[in-house]
């Protein structure tokens, strides 16, 4: 899990980032602008963003407007900058922090970041043209050359597939080029 951690006092960002290696996370950079936070974030391109209020460029909210669509932001802030409420898609904790608050939340949103990621690979995943043509090209060479009903041949690319540790399409290419020779 990629993580940015971004406050705009240099010595904060540290404390957090100690902090969060102490207990087994991986930190990946620690940022003191909002812009920098946003170069890094799109070079990573997924990952939760542990923050501050405010910054020298800007605040948290302006970060979360720019913020890559993959990235999660846990805003840790003082109790009354807190109360005038945070968007939704923000997870906020309290200053004093108290250290097992920000371990459960940030283990929560990890695996929140799991589950999701796992869910969307069982997904199967939309064809092209192009790849549905080769598939189709694939099965009518298994039927006519092998005389394969249209489900075995399925089954057949299916297994290759499987085998070769390749995409469906992959396969019926290879075994369209192997039928040509």
């Amino acid at each position: 899990m990629n993580l940015i951690v971004l406050f705009g006092k240099s010595e904060e960002g540290k404390a957090i980032r100690s902090l969060l290696v102490k207990n087994g996370y991986e930190v990946d950079v620690i940022c003191n602008t909002g812009a920098q936070a946003l170069a890094e974030a799109d070079a990573l391109a997924e990952g939760i963003i542990v923050c501050g209020f405010r910054y020298p460029d800007m605040i948290y909210s302006e970060l979360l407007e720019d913020l890559p669509g993959d990235f999660e932001m846990l805003l840790i802030a003082r109790a009354s900058l807190l109360e005038e409420g945070v968007p939704e898609e923000v997870v906020a904790l309290p200053m004093p922090l108290q250290t097992v608050d920000l371990f459960s939340t940030l283990g929560m949103m990890i695996g929140r970041r799991e589950r999701k990621r796992k869910k969307q690979r069982l997904i199967p995943k939309q064809r092209s043209r192009e790849e549905q043509a080769v598939i189709d090209e694939a099965k009518t060479v298994l039927m006519e050359r092998n005389r394969m009903s249209e489900e075995e041949a399925h089954r057949y690319l299916q297994k290759c597939s499987m085998d070769s540790g390749t995409g469906l399409a992959e396969s019926a290419r290879m075994i369209l080029t192997l039928m040509d020779k």
